[in-house]
């Protein structure tokens, strides 16, 4: 079928999902507001706190009512970021060593975020080069072959990206609905095209993450439950069972209570405060850090507030247990240390924050494996490294990683 033919079937399903989806939101919101009054049922929800598997992933299968799905399961997931195809680059590939030192390190999860340049253009979005897609198979292939995980996302997606979305021809949110529609038409086309490529992998060796950190919805999430519903309806045309991941709202930072009727795992970050995380970070606005000064842990921020571990736990756990009591499963799609915060801050940091997600059964993935944020070559001047492989490793990190 042409392409163009093969989208325009699936977007009618698709619009056809959105207004049943919309609904199911409507009704999800409510369930979340005490004083509103309402309870969705357990059968249409799954409804029962979130509780992670042994290493089983169950899938979400239809709800009583109409529009709803019971909560998936999974594992307590823990592994990393693995980058090659953020950046669109065509020339870029996968290292083979990076999935087999993870397995061996003790980590069982990996996360995929991929520009959809890496296979086609903002120039001309309809056409996908399968070809360029043989990379993202053999990310696939190496997580099957290692016992990893793999979880793909799109970090940029047809109309919408983090970092310059005004690089698109045409937005995914906040713009006239006519160009918001040629967007979600490419969005549909890529996800699809991924679906059919992948729908013979099984959800325990592959999962799909909508798109990287949508915008700050400003307590409207209208229009993001809107183009979640409609990529999850075209990805389960084509691969009806498939285990999808949904981001946070704002920055993959608030619950989104109006997809919790698809039957998705949510995914949340753990980048809180960026006084730590992002210490001396130049990408960061400046209005975001809570304090300039050299990182300790805990930490005071400029307005006396002392940042602890119960901080952590109200910031980045509590907001999230509404949905949880409703059995949607929690993933931390991306947390991390910048490699200018003193080493014993960051550890103190991290030891209390994968302890608390540790509390709550949730999986994560660093960012990342290689690099300024990892436990791999990261560049930090004050850590005694282990040679390992001719590679210089953070060892207490990753004994920390692993503990947790």
């Amino acid at each position: 079928m042409d392409r163009r033919a093969f989208l325009g079937t699936a977007s009618a399903a698709a619009l056809g999902a959105t207004a049943a989806g919309c609904a199911s939101g409507a009704a999800a919101q409510n369930a979340m507001n005490p004083a509103s009054g309402a309870v969705m049922p357990p059968e249409a929800t799954g409804a029962g706190p979130a509780r992670s598997t042994d290493g089983e992933v169950i899938v979400s299968q239809h709800g009583a009512l109409p529009g709803t799905r019971t909560q998936p399961r999974i594992p307590r997931w823990r592994g990393f970021n693995l980058t090659e195809l953020t950046g669109g680059a065509r020339d870029r590939s996968f290292v083979e060593t990076d999935f087999e030192w993870i397995a061996e390190l003790g980590f069982d999860f990996v996360r995929i975020p991929m520009s959809y340049w890496a296979w086609s253009s903002p120039e001309d979005w309809m056409e996908i080069d399968e070809e360029a897609l043989n990379t993202v198979d053999e990310a696939v292939e190496y997580g099957e072959k290692y016992g990893l995980h793999v979880n793909l996302n799109l970090h940029r997606i047809p109309g919408y990206c983090v970092n310059g979305r005004e690089l698109e021809p045409h937005l995914l949110f906040d713009s006239p609905r006519e160009e918001m529609e040629l967007a979600m038409d490419a969005a549909t086309l890529h996800w699809q095209t991924l679906a059919e490529r992948y729908k013979h992998t099984s959800n325990q060796k592959v999962s799909y993450d909508l798109f990287n950190e949508p915008p700050w919805s400003y307590q409207d999430q209208s229009r993001y439950v809107e183009v979640a519903t409609r990529l999850v309806a075209a990805i389960r045309d084509i691969d009806p069972d498939r285990l999808i991941v949904a981001d946070g709202a704002d920055i993959g930072q608030t619950p989104v209570p109006g997809i919790v009727p698809l039957g998705l795992v949510q995914s949340t970050r753990g980048y809180l405060p960026k006084m730590i995380s992002h210490y001396t970070a130049t990408w960061v606005p400046e209005n975001e850090f809570e304090s300039f000064e050299t990182p300790v842990w805990p930490m005071t921020d400029k307005d006396g507030r002392l940042w602890n571990k119960e901080v952590l736990r109200e910031q980045l756990v509590q907001v999230w247990q509404p949905l949880v009591n409703q059995g949607v499963p929690v993933h931390v799609g991306e947390w991390g240390c910048y490699n200018k915060t003193p080493h014993e801050a960051a550890l103190g940091w991290m030891r209390d924050v994968t302890s608390l997600w540790r509390e709550m059964g949730w999986g994560w993935a660093m960012w990342n494996f290689r690099g300024s944020f990892g436990i791999l070559d990261s560049g930090r001047e004050d850590v005694a490294y282990e040679d390992f492989r001719g590679h210089k490793l953070d060892r207490r990190m990753a004994d920390l990683l692993l503990s947790s």
